[in-house]
């Protein structure tokens, strides 16, 4: 590709068997263009990476494999690998196409959504890497342009697990990990590897975003954007936007917290979290406390404003109140030193000397263990005292116990039922004791036909056992012949097009000698093709009967005349006629001449038979002024010798010689000289 441009792909076949299209779209790390599968007929998209992607085997190498592992990912909302592969230079990934707009798209006309938009959205972005997730794979670059829209509106996610590939090239050689700035987790910026809840920070980031119109974080140049992702919080989408209720800005929280241990442990738990969200938006609560608090960041956070006194040594690590998840720490930041201030977190951080501020009802304010030691040396020891606190703690466990269980623990994951046939999916999920009914058969594009396209609660949503799961089963692809449309008008081949979800395509006009003006002569696939629901087909129109210019081939010979006649489609009369200017066998004139005719018109061609010969009458002892008459009424002159009405006494031509019409007969009178 060093010396390959984008515009000279176009037109060339990959691996004897791909056909690149024009470009669709076009990234850091690679171009996608529409290419035509031949072997399959069908519509794909090619990923073509650029050149300058490291060390070329050992990129390739990674390259697959990851490719290899994103194609085993089978979810509608995950856009499907097909092949991968290499071509001399170049280094393609085919993938299905998927026509409509990237969330970029979207997000430009529709920010700052309203929440319950952005939810959606996220939400089936969410249920894409959860699929993955589940599948130990993880996709490091969610942003708009790798989420795609179809034009029903459903989403599909792009490009799982590229992005690690592409980052081993580049850190091998020096280089830097290629990924959207604006999204990336402070794990990945510096280099303290990536896992699942690296894809849950950016779907926070993203959820931000589409919230208020604005980048998480600002700056003027990547690497003060960066930066800020290590040592700065998102804000507050409320902040920016009001009316945004406090648990959808503690749910952000909960997804941007800069210490990972404080996210949602991936794309699973998120979702679900979405999911309560978008349950108390839909019942128009305004505030709900409790959710706000459940759904805040978890775990320590680290106590200390950053001067330039503070050591590490001097952090204080203590428990958010009401976590109950005093083992967790924070740790430094990326490498970052203990003074830089901005690596303080800040969500609900309780100050050690505190006395009210992180009190909460009922609950003391939380102590560090430096200054438990300290109070419990100053009092008395005592067996009481001891067997309270270990009530206290057996209530609180087994109060977190049943909140568990009703809460989580008394549900099971729904088993993966998708891409099953029918019957194993019955004896599959029987299996696992549950119960499942087919609720409806939908057509499908990537499940064969009788196979599970969908289940009622989704592959790993909670379940009660023994529970029932409705399921959707292909009906397979979605398939219409193209019907016999010749002959009708085109108000009706366009009702009979769409009675099978057909819709009118281009209209060529074309002449027909036997289909009327405006007409359908036919389509240009062939009768019987089965194609897709609403594909254009395009329709043949008669313009009627063709006119053909007539040509005058007076002059020419009666056999060169009539086969140029009969070659434009003409039908010839030839009509013969006597000529004394004209050769014989040469066309004299022709009816018509010019203008324009239709096929199978007659021309008429008069053709020369020569000079007309005519038999001389007999005019010896007729009298001179009748002999006179009888041959001029023959077609002769007559040149006299002598006056008088006298008898004739001779005639040349004579008596039964042949001459031409108009020719001079001359009759002698006798007693003439």
């Amino acid at each position: 590709m060093a010396a390959m441009g984008d515009e000279a792909l176009i037109g060339r076949v990959l691996d004897e068997r791909y056909v690149i299209g024009q470009r669709i779209a076009r990234g850091g790390m690679a171009s996608v263009f529409m290419a035509t599968d031949t072997r399959l007929d069908r519509v794909v998209a090619v990923k073509v990476m650029h050149s300058g992607m490291g060390d070329d085997r050992q990129f390739t190498e990674r390259f697959v494999r990851e490719a290899r592992s994103a194609a085993k990912l089978n979810h509608p909302n995950v856009v499907a690998v097909f092949d991968q592969g290499s071509d001399g230079e170049i280094t393609y990934l085919v993938m299905e196409y998927v026509p409509g707009n990237t969330l970029r798209d979207v997000m430009r006309e529709e920010c700052p959504m309203p929440p319950r938009r952005s939810l959606a959205l996220i939400e089936q972005i969410l249920i894409a890497l959860s699929a993955a997730h589940a599948a130990h794979i993880i996709h490091r670059d969610v942003k708009p342009e790798n989420v795609l829209m179809t034009p029903t509106g459903e989403i599909k996610v792009a490009d799982f697990g590229l992005a690690r590939a592409v980052s081993a090239a580049t850190t091998a050689t020096g280089g830097t990990l290629i990924g959207t700035v604006s999204y990336l987790a402070p794990e990945i910026v510096v280099n303290d590897g990536a896992d699942a809840r690296s894809d849950v920070y950016a779907c926070g980031a993203l959820l931000y975003e589409m919230l208020t119109g604005l980048k998480p974080h600002a700056g003027e140049s990547p690497i003060q954007i960066a930066y800020k992702h290590v040592h700065e919080d998102i804000a507050a989408p409320s902040a920016t936007v009001s009316g945004i209720p406090a648990y959808l800005d503690a749910l952000v929280a909960r997804t941007t917290a800069r210490n990972r241990d404080k996210r949602s442990a991936d794309a699973h738990v998120m979702l679900q979290q979405v999911r309560q969200v978008m349950r108390a938006l839909d019942a128009g609560i305004a505030d709900d406390p409790e959710l706000t608090q459940d759904l805040l960041p978890r775990g320590p956070a680290v106590i200390g404003d950053g001067a330039a006194g503070d050591s590490e040594d001097t952090r204080q690590v203590v428990p958010l109140a009401g976590t109950g998840t005093p083992t967790e720490i924070v740790s430094t930041l990326g490498g970052f030193s203990a003074t830089d201030s901005e690596a303080t977190l800040h969500w609900t951080a309780q100050p050690a000397t505190s006395s009210a501020a992180g009190r909460q009802a009922g609950m003391h304010p939380m102590m560090t263990p430096e200054r438990y030691k300290e109070v419990k040396g100053k009092q008395p020891p005592g067996r009481r005292g001891k067997f309270l606190l270990i009530g206290v703690i057996v209530l609180a466990l087994l109060a977190a116990l049943i909140g568990w269980y009703v809460g989580i623990g008394r549900y099971v994951d729904t088993p993966p039922l998708v891409g099953m046939a029918q019957a194993q999916a019955v004896t599959s999920a029987e299996g696992e004791g549950f119960k499942v009914t087919f609720a409806e058969r939908k057509f499908s594009e990537t499940r064969p036909l009788g196979t599970v396209i969908s289940t009622n609660p989704k592959p790993g949503a909670k379940i009660l056992p023994q529970a029932t799961i409705s399921a959707v089963v292909s009906r397979g692809k979605e398939r219409y012949d193209i019907p016999k449309l010749k002959g009708m008008t085109i108000i009706e081949a366009t009702a009979a097009l769409e009675k099978i979800h057909l819709n009118v395509g281009a209209k060529t006009p074309k002449f027909d000698e036997k289909v009327a003006e405006g007409d359908v002569l036919g389509t240009k696939l062939k009768t019987g093709t089965a194609v897709k629901r609403s594909t254009d087909v395009d329709l043949y129109i008669s313009k009627g009967r063709k006119p053909i210019t007539v040509v005058d081939y007076s002059g020419k010979t009666q056999e060169v005349a009539t086969k140029a006649l009969q070659d434009a489609g003409f039908k010839v009369v030839v009509k013969p006629a006597f000529s004394d200017a004209v050769k014989k066998g040469v066309v004299v004139s022709q009816d018509p001449n010019s203008g324009t005719k239709f096929k199978e018109a007659v021309i008429t061609l008069t053709v020369s038979q020569g000079p007309e010969f005519i038999e001389v009458p007999t005019v010896l002892g007729v009298k001179a002024n009748k002999a006179t008459a009888t041959l001029e009424a023959a077609g002769f002159k007559v040149q006299r010798l002598g006056g008088g009405n006298f008898s004739v006494r001779a005639q040349n031509p004579g008596a039964g010689q042949k001459a031409r019409a108009g020719d001079t007969v001359t009759i002698t009178f006798v007693g003439f000289g």
